[in-house]
């Protein structure tokens, strides 16, 4: 199954696949990316695979202007490097591919888009967020997939949403097992 979180910014959408790495462990794996703060103020985001913990800055609001989304720079290299990598490491390692974020510093990436699909077309479960009103085709083709059930997210409704991803993939995860049993395997 797929299924993707959305809603307002600081909502919880990464606190929520956060706490579904946690509760999976090494079944999960994948990309999470993770606000930069200076005293109150954000100035920028980080990219980690959940496998490796390997993390980096991939957007700061004083990076170059070459590639920008708001006040940010985002260093496309970093991204991939990173991001990209934990999605195809989390491909061929675990069951449940997770994504964070969907979104347009994200898809600067044409490596990025790629993965994305390629997660998205496989059999193995994915648990991604987009942005709430970014506008691309990956977006608008990801939300029209007959396999997709899109959760949004809030302050009120987060903890509500994390149970209901969890009995997803539990029961995912259950029909994997029958129908490897009827298998044979």
């Amino acid at each position: 199954m797929k299924i993707l979180i959305t809603g307002k910014p600081g909502c919880g959408k990464t606190t929520l696949l956060a706490r579904v790495a946690g509760q999976l462990g090494s079944r999960a794996g994948g990309m999470i990316t993770r606000e930069i703060r200076k005293g109150k103020k954000r100035v920028g985001f980080s990219v980690e695979n959940l496998l490796n913990k390997e993390s980096a800055t991939f957007a700061h609001v004083d990076f170059p202007k070459a590639r920008r989304v708001g006040r940010y720079g985002v260093d496309i290299a970093v991204l991939e490097m990173v991001g990209v990598k934990a999605i195809e490491q989390a491909l061929r390692e675990c069951d449940v591919v997770l994504i964070d974020e969907i979104a347009p510093m994200e898809l600067y990436s044409e490596a990025f888009i790629k993965a994305v699909g390629k997660a998205f077309s496989s059999p193995k479960s994915v648990v991604a967020s987009i942005h709430l009103k970014a506008r691309h085709p990956l977006i608008t083709s990801l939300k029209s997939r007959k396999d997709v059930i899109i959760y949004t997210i809030d302050e009120e409704n987060r903890d509500e949403v994390f149970r209901k991803v969890m009995e997803v993939l539990r029961n995912e995860g259950e029909d994997s097992s029958i129908q490897a049993e009827q298998a044979g395997g």
